[in-house]
């Protein structure tokens, strides 16, 4: 019966081990688009539109870094969004564009979710590498990509070209907007981010 004892309390202990280096795992492991990644090897549609969204990611990444309170409560005026209204828009736009890759359906009304800003910080970000990624991948091709509206029975598709001129020019104007929002509120970007090379200085 010792032994027993003895042998379930050190498995008790490995099991506490593991779980909190799975969680600290979680908490260390870097968000994309800290740097923008490496160029594609060649010039494809897919690579080129793939790029656009890395080129966001990389100002998404810069423009949401080291955001207060203060900064997410900021209205330019009464009638205008807040901060943390226009990112909630943006994940919104991210998950119009990581399911234009896959091909997926958009649903209308969208599910509610309760999530911190953080999290969705994450999420927004995770979901622009996922659709970069699949631009990328050797058998992606943008003319076999749609972007689907699904209202109960209903539904609308858009060929890829409205996703350019769509979402990713929707999500890039309003990352500048954070930009331009938390300057105003006090806590402007990291001066060191460079959105030509795509780098930041450490």
């Amino acid at each position: 019966m010792k032994i027993f004892t003895t042998s379930f309390f050190f498995f008790l202990i490995s099991i506490n081990c593991t779980f909190a280096q799975n969680e600290t795992t979680k908490k260390m492991s870097p968000l994309p688009y800290h740097q923008i990644p490496e160029t594609p090897t060649e010039f494809t549609p897919e690579n080129v539109a793939a790029r656009m969204i890395d080129g966001l990611g990389y100002r998404y990444y810069w423009a949401t870094e080291s955001l207060r309170e203060e900064d997410l409560t900021y209205q330019a005026s009464e009638d205008s969004r807040t901060t943390a209204e226009v990112l909630e828009h943006l994940y919104s736009l991210s998950k119009t564009i990581v399911n234009g890759s896959k091909n997926a359906p958009n649903n209308r009304p969208a599910e509610s979710e309760e999530l911190t800003w953080e999290q969705k910080r994450a999420k927004t970000l995770e979901n622009f590498k996922m659709a970069s990624d699949i631009l990328k991948e050797s058998k992606a091709n943008l003319e076999e990509m749609n972007i689907i509206f699904q209202r109960g029975e209903n539904k609308s598709e858009f060929p890829y070209w409205n996703m350019l001129n769509g979402p990713i020019a929707d999500a890039i104007w309003h990352a500048g907007q954070i930009v331009a929002f938390r300057r105003a509120s006090g806590n402007p970007v990291n001066p060191k981010m460079n959105v030509f090379s795509g780098k930041t200085k450490e």
